[in-house]
């Protein structure tokens, strides 16, 4: 586990060799590709991953989405500390249906959409206090559940509920970026570092006897997860280094049969361009670190927008 000198450290190494490292985690993008004659989705069940830790599922006629994020700010709006309102082109775009959207946290790459989201489908949004005050500066706080830990909840044929979990520390292994509840107090004050992270959830999905489970940041209570033997583990990848252990635990906590890594995409590009990788992310030496913890869990990757899953 690295101090913040070697945090900073790792960083400069990775400016270094930031070219080697792309085409490296390209190479491992396209070695673990998905397999559609390994995919464990019943027929029917298609999974979308549309970058961080944005997915939508669909079963049956019923859409839900986890933490969409499709505005997409750039780097200079997050530094000049720009309010970005939902883009309503971007989600006129990508988001084609909503009958639920489920929140693991509110910082503005999980949750700044899911206002114009439920606004546009007349959906119900689930997740913390946070998101609930969220939703009340667009007007919306009657669309907002404030989830209670583990309870279930049911939307068409999609059974799901929230566990308490943790953001990791991406601030050098110190500190939770934005931490705390989101107060901001009107939409025009929503600069990106007003999206505050708020309780942070592990989110598990039952659908057509699968189970999933979301783990949109890189830290967790393995006291609180009861939920074992899942089938796909939707794994965030992005800030696991200031985790000590963080796949050897979440691993032994959810025990996996399959692992697709998330949050490791470049979030300030476009939908719809070329993806890049994240800052020192590092998807090749993430396989090597689930390999180190176990040889019995397959990884497979997505690719941006595109679904998998059998047909009906």
């Amino acid at each position: 586990m690295l101090g913040p000198l070697g945090h900073i450290g790792s960083g400069l190494a990775y400016l270094a060799t930031a070219r080697r490292q792309h085409t490296s985690d390209q190479l491992t993008a396209r070695q673990l590709a998905w397999d559609p004659a390994r995919s464990p989705l019943p027929p029917g069940l298609t999974l979308t991953w549309f970058g961080t830790a944005g997915f939508r599922l669909s079963y049956q006629g019923t859409v839900i989405w986890i933490d969409p994020y499709v505005t997409r700010l750039t780097l200079g709006e997050l530094v000049r500390r720009k309010v970005v309102p939902p883009s309503a082109t971007a989600v006129e775009r990508w988001i084609d249906a909503a009958d639920a959207v489920l929140v693991g946290h509110t910082h503005f790459d999980h949750a700044l959409d899911v206002p114009a989201i439920a606004r546009q489908f007349g959906c119900r949004v689930y997740g913390s206090t946070s998101l609930h005050h969220l939703m009340g500066l667009h007007g919306l706080a009657e669309q907002a559940v404030v989830v209670t830990p583990h309870a279930d909840h049911h939307v068409g044929p999609f059974r799901f509920h929230f566990v308490p979990s943790l953001h990791s520390k991406l601030q050098l292994g110190m500190g939770i970026p934005y931490s705390g509840e989101l107060t901001c107090d009107h939409v025009d004050h929503l600069t990106p570092q007003a999206y505050k992270c708020g309780q942070v959830w592990g989110l598990f999905i039952e659908v057509a006897g699968i189970r999933i489970y979301h783990q949109g940041s890189c830290d967790l209570l393995e006291d609180e997860i009861t939920d074992k033997n899942i089938d796909v583990l939707l794994a965030g990848i992005s800030g696991r280094r200031f985790t000590k252990g963080y796949f050897q635990r979440i691993i032994g906590a959810v025990r996996p049969k399959l692992i697709v890594p998330t949050h490791y995409d470049d979030f300030f590009v476009p939908l719809g361009q070329p993806s890049k990788f994240s800052f020192n992310v590092n998807l090749t030496g993430f396989a090597d670190e689930v390999r180190a913890a176990t040889t019995e869990v397959p990884i497979q990757t997505l690719t941006v927008g595109v679904p998998v899953g059998a047909a009906s």
